[in-house]
């Protein structure tokens, strides 16, 4: 899996940085959506790796994703930002277009 970052995106990332927490985690949020197989793929800054997690490729951060969660993400994704979030989407189209700064920065996480 590979994540590749427009370079607004990046310096958008690089403004949000927290030393606290400095991995990028894929994440499928079903917070809200009724079941575990209805949400939206996001990102959300990460402190820690854990044991079910598998890397995604990526030149600019350490990115991160929980290998149940992998099958819900496109093999080769892009991360842009537009208006002012954050925009996950695939060569098949977007995954999800409109991810807060908040919600990357604040965001629970599985």
């Amino acid at each position: 899996m590979k994540l590749r970052m427009t370079d607004i995106a990046k310096q958008q990332l690089e403004q949000m940085k927290d030393p606290n927490r400095p991995m990028i985690r894929l994440f499928y949020d079903t917070e809200g959506c009724g079941c575990g197989v209805n949400g939206l793929p996001t990102i959300r800054l990460e402190s820690e790796r854990r044991a079910t997690d598998e890397e995604v490729e990526n030149e600019d951060y350490p990115v991160v994703i929980d290998h149940q969660q992998a099958t819900f993400f496109k093999p080769d994704m892009k991360l842009d930002f537009v208006k002012n979030s954050f925009r996950l989407s695939s060569p098949d189209g977007i995954l999800n277009p409109i991810i807060s700064t908040k919600d990357v920065k604040e965001g629970a996480t599985i």
